[in-house]
């Protein structure tokens, strides 16, 4: 009876010490997908990049207008390449002429709250369109794919770059924020995006079985291809997604459809520094500029050159 009543004993100690080692097991990512430690003016410093990239393409393409236009002084740099003012309809245009104009106000926002001064450096960007269908798997089209061509292909291309940039938001720029006036701040920029993103995702949903004119291709079809191209230049794992997934990727495993995405408990999927890179660059390499940035500006960017952290 003892040996049993000791055996009993010994079972539970197992299998609470397994349960112990289970809560206390921390995930470890593998290198390439590890966050960079940064201060927050370098953090602030690294997102201007992305900030003004976005606001140039938003802008140029609504209305052929640039950042200069509209807050002349706000930034300096080269003029953006392969700029086109996009087939788009009036309520879409207006649409993304208000985004734009929005992500100046961002950057004015950093400029007032930060140790970061006017005029900020603009990188070099490319916004051929060429670089868009490269960068997310769209090339080889019969014709070939326009970013700039209809209101649904700007669309299908705005979608996947803001969902990326969302998710740098909130995995590296918000939680690693100090001071209560810069958290605030960047709490704001990504509020933005985020309601930016769900703008695009809803506009798509709204179409997602009909074809993209002039393929045969759906939005859904379309969605799903830029999403996986998304991920496999990232290099951590599935964190875009299209519009239809399976049941195993759906919302408690309960829908195929895909509104909102997120993870197994529907939080929104995170991205590091080097992901984001290795997305708008279209190499893979975070430290290899490409795709949209033929250069990228700031002490974290040399940091990840320096330490070859690609």
């Amino acid at each position: 009876m003892a040996s049993r009543s000791c055996l009993f004993i010994f079972l539970l100690l197992l299998a609470f010490q397994s349960s112990v080692i289970k809560a206390n097991t921390v995930a470890v990512l593998p290198p390439q997908c590890r966050p960079i430690v940064a201060g927050t003016l370098a953090r602030f410093e690294y997102l201007v990049n992305f900030i003004i990239g976005y606001a140039e393409f938003l802008l140029r393409s609504s209305t052929g207008a640039g950042i200069e236009d509209i807050a002349p002084g706000l930034v300096q740099g080269p003029v953006p390449i392969g700029a086109t003012v996009a087939n788009l309809d009036n309520a879409t245009r207006a649409a993304i002429r208000e985004f734009g104009l929005a992500l100046v106000g961002n950057l004015r926002a950093i400029v007032d709250e930060t140790l970061l001064r006017a005029p900020l450096s603009r990188p070099q960007l490319n916004f051929t369109a060429g670089v868009f269908a490269g960068i997310l798997n769209l090339s080889g089209l019969t014709p070939p794919f326009n970013v700039y061509g209809s209101t649904t292909q700007f669309l299908l291309v705005a979608e996947p770059l803001t969902s990326s940039l969302l998710q740098f938001y909130l995995a590296q720029v918000t939680p690693s924020i100090a001071g209560n006036d810069q958290q605030q701040l960047a709490a704001g920029i990504g509020l933005t995006a985020a309601a930016q993103a769900g703008y695009f995702r809803t506009r798509l949903n709204a179409i997602v079985n009909s074809p993209v004119p002039p393929y045969t291709m759906t939005v859904a079809n379309f969605t799903n291809t830029t999403a996986t191209a998304v991920n496999q230049l990232g290099l951590c794992g599935v964190k875009n997604e299209g519009l239809i997934v399976p049941l195993s990727l759906g919302a408690e495993n309960r829908t195929t459809t895909n509104v909102v995405p997120g993870d197994v408990n529907s939080l929104s999927p995170r991205r590091t520094e080097r992901e984001v890179l290795r997305i708008v660059f279209g190499t893979r390499n975070a430290t290899r500029p490409g795709g949209i940035f033929l250069s990228f500006n700031g002490a974290l960017f040399r940091q990840l050159v320096a330490l070859r952290q690609s």
